[in-house]
């Protein structure tokens, strides 16, 4: 076990550990249940599969709001860091999206759109298209221009130039908005199934929070947060230092 695992699960045990003080200092499971009180509701809600049906849900929607950001962020990235004209023209509006409030976002696509997935996924996307520009704009302009005009020189197709040398100059770029994305587009996906959707980790933890069941929110809102750290940990943090790993080589 490496250095940062190892400080890792010391840093996670110390905050159950927290948890437990607390729980025992509120002394109240209507407040805060221990973390012990939560593994009768835990295997409860997944032997009857609710648990992983409202979990599959959430996953489903953030799969398809990070792959839609990312597509559209990383073009209009590139074009607007490539354009000095472009990037005039599209910043006010790249600022307006950055400080338009998430929440305005979501109403407007239920109002407009409906309370269907469409609207649900169009909400999350566009919350997270500008900070993905925003990241790879920055890339597009920190790439080196005689590894270009190497490939003016021969001659390289548009694609070819792509391919081999804007992405990867723009990988590490990618990956911080990628790892960054996450962490945003499964909170506000919450947010958009608290509001108006019928499944989903937000819907549960709108139900619970309706019925003063704090325990069930924990139960729901940690099953989450335990995935979505095993896709940090698993593919996000190696996929980042594998491609940052040639520009300290």
């Amino acid at each position: 076990m490496t250095v940062n695992r190892v400080v890792t699960t010391l840093s996670l045990l110390g905050l159950l550990v927290l948890w437990v003080v607390a729980a025992a200092l509120t002394a109240d499971p209507q407040i805060l249940p221990s973390p012990v009180s939560l593994i009768g509701p835990f295997w409860q809600e997944l032997r009857s599969g609710q648990l992983l049906y409202h979990l599959s849900q959430t996953l489903i929607r953030v799969v398809w709001a990070f792959a839609l950001a990312m597509i559209l962020g990383l073009a209009l990235g590139l074009a607007m860091g490539r354009s000095e004209r472009l990037n005039r023209w599209l910043d006010p509006w790249l600022v307006v999206f950055l400080n338009l409030p998430a929440l305005v976002l979501i109403v407007l696509c239920y109002l407009w759109i409906g309370l269907n997935e469409t609207a649900a996924i169009v909400a999350v996307t566009l919350n997270k298209v500008p900070n993905v520009t925003t990241v790879i704009r920055e890339g597009a302009r920190a790439t080196d221009p005689d590894l270009d005009a190497m490939a003016q020189v021969y001659r390289m197709s548009w694609l070819a130039r792509l391919r081999h040398v804007t992405l990867p100059q723009l990988a590490p770029f990618i990956a911080g908005a990628a790892r960054s994305g996450v962490a945003v587009i499964w909170k506000i996906v919450l947010v958009v199934e608290f509001l108006g959707r019928s499944s989903g980790i937000g819907f549960k933890i709108h139900m619970f929070f309706q019925l003063f069941d704090v325990a069930m929110v924990l139960v729901y809102a940690l099953s989450f947060i335990a995935v979505m750290l095993v896709v940090e940990w698993a593919i996000l943090q190696p996929w980042e230092r594998r491609v940052r790993r040639w520009r300290t080589a």
